[in-house]
């Protein structure tokens, strides 16, 4: 008697599964990346996009598959996830970047919303997560990076190549021109050579195979926006804003500013969303509450979530150990883990969206 299934057979049933993080089906994004049938035996192989994937969410994902493939009639199914970083290969003309396949911006439109607080923890989030991360400051006129990071497991240096070779703070590469100039002086540069210090951070960093390069960008929308658009591709940006007017108008131009220039926006997060007393649990808005979730609505973004002013996150940054280090089971570096899993999600989302015969679409490991 012959199988009920065959290869042809379970792709055709694999099309009409929706993967429960991307929310589409797996066949038309590649999710799905083939099989082997042996009799009513059915091992079906897919890719994970992302190391942020939530465990939770593969375990239904693969429950799914089992389901429907024993519906069409196989007797045992084997499904073997292995994680695939989905990104798309960066054209010619913006292939001065080696190693990193995603670039993430953290972006806000004006100074002193938490934005380069969330930069490193999210790019400590995504480690966490088990992706390869590297951290640029490209907030050259303002580098709090390396306090933020605390001393160096490796301190930056030079191959014999004359190659950069970042830092490592907490397991991720770190470049910043905080660690090239004296504590306490000021960096007095025009557009120009803040372009060329670009070029070099990009081109000559010995960054290696990265998933995701988080850039911590300046406040509003200047010449290092502008130089990072026309140098490399970057995967989208995360938007951080407090809840109150003055920031969120802000938002608005420097949205404005990343759809110029064709970047996405991944998401919006709000910071300093509100104070929780510790000893009586009293909420208090101290800067409004809830104008990032309005916004996020009103531009058709994703919104990532609130993060509360609280004395441990400002601590673990003064302290050079942020909070998803310093206390990786508390509430606020849950937050920050599931920023980090929405905004990897909506990258692979991106991805895996293109059409399949565009020449610039890939999906490697």
């Amino acid at each position: 008697m012959s199988s009920k299934i065959d290869e042809a057979k379970v792709r055709e049933v694999l099309a009409g599964v929706i993967d429960p993080a991307l929310e589409h089906d797996i066949v038309s994004w590649r999710i799905f990346k083939g099989c082997e049938v042996s009799g009513d035996d059915v091992l079906v192989k897919v890719a994970i996009p992302t190391h942020a994937y939530p465990q939770a969410q593969r375990r239904e994902l693969a429950s799914r598959i089992e389901q429907a493939l024993r519906a069409a009639g196989a007797r045992s199914v084997t499904v073997v996830p292995e994680v695939e970083t989905a990104h798309i290969p960066a054209p010619s003309d913006k292939a001065t970047l080696k190693g990193p396949k995603n670039v993430i911006a953290v972006a806000a439109g004006k100074g002193g919303v938490g934005k380069s607080t969330v930069a490193v923890n999210l790019a400590l989030a995504l480690a966490r997560h088990g992706a390869n991360v590297g951290l640029l400051d490209a907030d050259v006129f303002g580098p709090s990076i390396p306090t933020m990071l605390g001393p160096a497991e490796r301190p930056p240096g030079t191959t014999p190549e004359q190659k950069i070779v970042p830092a490592l703070h907490h397991g991720i590469k770190v470049i910043s021109v905080g660690f090239f100039v004296e504590k306490g002086e000021a960096v007095v540069w025009r557009g120009p050579m803040v372009h060329r210090l670009l070029q070099q951070f990009l081109a000559d960093v010995e960054w290696g195979d990265l998933d995701y390069l988080v850039c911590d960008l300046p406040p509003g929308t200047g010449d290092v926006q502008l130089s990072l658009s026309q140098l490399i591709p970057i995967a989208g940006a995360v938007m951080v804003t407090t809840p109150q007017e003055v920031s969120i108008i802000d938002v608005v131009k420097g949205i404005a500013m990343f759809e110029k220039v064709e970047i996405p926006i991944l998401g919006l997060v709000e910071n300093m969303s509100y104070y929780k007393c510790p000893a009586c649990g009293h909420h208090d808005e101290i800067f409004s509450h809830g104008g990032g979730k309005r916004l996020a609505q009103e531009v058709g973004a994703p919104f990532f979530g609130e993060l509360p002013i609280d004395t441990r996150i400002r601590f673990g940054g003064d302290a050079g150990v942020p909070v998803v280090i310093a206390s990786p089971d508390s509430d606020n570096a849950q937050r920050f883990m599931d920023i980090a899993t929405r905004a990897a999600l909506k990258v692979a989302a991106n991805v895996l969206s293109k059409p399949k015969k565009s020449p610039r679409l890939a999906v490697i490991r």
